[in-house]
């Protein structure tokens, strides 16, 4: 898989200093690979004060969105498809930089993984383990909360899905 995107940058419509593009892990640069993991691991470990395994092995199988602000990852996750981690596409590591939290890209970021997963599979089942204080935005997107809570590297977690 490479650059999935074959065309330019794209800009986030509202934010004029944000462009984005999907990747596949061996279109990525080593530079940008290593942004991006450096990213995510600034977020869900040391922010969330989470001691887990980052890097789980599923970066390789999946397509990843970025979200660079002029050079630097402003936001990112990841879809992983059908079969690779149950019957469903998944949607996970979404990461916002703090600068750029509450500005609704993280709302734009997911309707863009929803609408990659059912461009290439329009009936495809799309499911995410949310962290529980996120319930009300996942819903607002059309998830529906598919089973019991549960703690994940000791933050609480629900299973979702559409």
């Amino acid at each position: 898989m490479n650059i999935i995107d074959a065309a330019s940058d794209r800009q986030v419509p509202g934010h004029p200093d944000l462009t984005w593009r999907w990747y596949g892990l061996e279109g990525m640069q080593p530079g940008l690979l290593y942004d991006v993991l450096a990213f995510r691991e600034a977020i869900f470990v040391v922010e969330q004060a989470c001691i887990y395994h980052e890097l789980d092995g599923m970066d390789k199988v999946a397509e990843h969105l970025v979200v660079n602000c002029k050079g630097d990852v402003a936001a990112c996750l990841r879809v992983l498809p059908p079969g690779s981690r149950g019957k469903r596409a998944r949607i996970g590591r979404v990461a916002v930089a703090p600068q750029w939290r509450q500005r609704g890209l993280a709302r734009w970021m997911v309707r863009r993984a929803i609408a990659r997963i059912r461009q290439g599979d329009p009936a495809a089942g799309i499911r995410l383990d949310a962290q529980t204080y996120l319930r009300a935005f996942y819903v607002s997107l059309g998830f529906e909360v598919c089973g019991e809570e549960f703690l994940e590297d000791g933050i609480p977690h629900l299973p979702m899905q559409m």
